[in-house]
């Protein structure tokens, strides 16, 4: 079998909030829709078969989305159960988990965003997308989980990894995404990210690790420790929201290195 066949409570700001940010009409019964045509059911031999294969892989090429969305669906469950429990403690999160907002070209207005005012979090989005020449699409559809809720709970993670690398200030190179996996790590417990917090920094350049070790890593554990529950947010209703006024809300304070 080829391998890439199988392959709290946050108070929502007061910001005005404009349809055209968000086109979608019917996002749930969307994401069902496609749960169900991407949907692979799999026995434990196949999933350990999966696990073994994507981890492998992962650490020897950890560029390589395909076998990390995979090794993310077969060991999160119970990270995803997780996750479920702290958005239902959540007004807002549990708002996501009844309607199951989408973030990808179709649903989100990307033209809007990039008009909006600097230093709002969409118009600070749309610059993250555009310096690190990355899309929101490019986030894989959900395969290997079997119940409906947790696989929209992984593909909710995914899609708001972007927005994470964002809101963190983080490049996509190798030590932003290791600083923003031990804060998803810290956040989720989920496996994937607790295995890319640790491996990861294994990749560093001489100079990257210095750094790693005597800014990024402090400042990560703090923030995944101390900021709100990152996936509670309802980031499609604050595109509008001043970062500054966000990172308030949230409990985040933008690293700062010092000379």
């Amino acid at each position: 079998m080829a391998m890439n066949k199988i392959v709290r409570v946050l108070k929502p700001s007061n910001v005005k909030v404009k349809a055209i940010a968000n086109l979608s009409t019917n996002v749930e019964s969307t994401f069902e829709e496609e749960y169900h045509k991407n949907h692979i059911q799999i026995n434990l031999f196949q999933k350990t078969l999966l696990t073994v294969g994507a981890a492998a892989v992962s650490i020897l090429d950890p560029y390589r989305g395909d076998m990390i969305a995979c090794l993310g669906e077969t060991t999160g469950e119970h990270a995803a159960r997780y996750i479920m429990n702290k958005m239902e403690m959540s007004s807002e999160g549990s708002q996501i988990l009844s309607e199951r907002p989408r973030i990808n070209t179709k649903t989100v207005d990307m033209d809007y965003l990039a008009k909006l005012p600097e230093g709002t979090l969409g118009k600070v989005y749309s610059n993250f997308l555009k310096v690190n020449n990355v899309t929101p699409d490019s986030r894989s559809p959900v395969q290997f989980v079997d119940d409906p809720e947790l696989a929209y709970i992984i593909q909710r993670y995914r899609e708001v990894h972007d927005l994470t690398h964002t809101i963190l200030q983080m490049p996509t190179h190798m030590l932003g995404e290791v600083t923003v996996k031990w804060v998803e790590a810290i956040q989720t417990k989920l496996p994937m990210c607790i295995g890319g917090a640790i491996f990861g920094p294994l990749r560093l350049k001489p100079k990257h690790r210095q750094l790693y070790l005597k800014y990024y890593l402090p400042w990560a554990i703090k923030t995944g420790t101390n900021a709100e529950f990152l996936l509670n947010i309802y980031f499609e209703k604050r595109w509008e929201q001043p970062l500054d006024a966000f990172y308030e809300e949230v409990n985040i304070e933008p690293l700062v290195l010092t000379k």
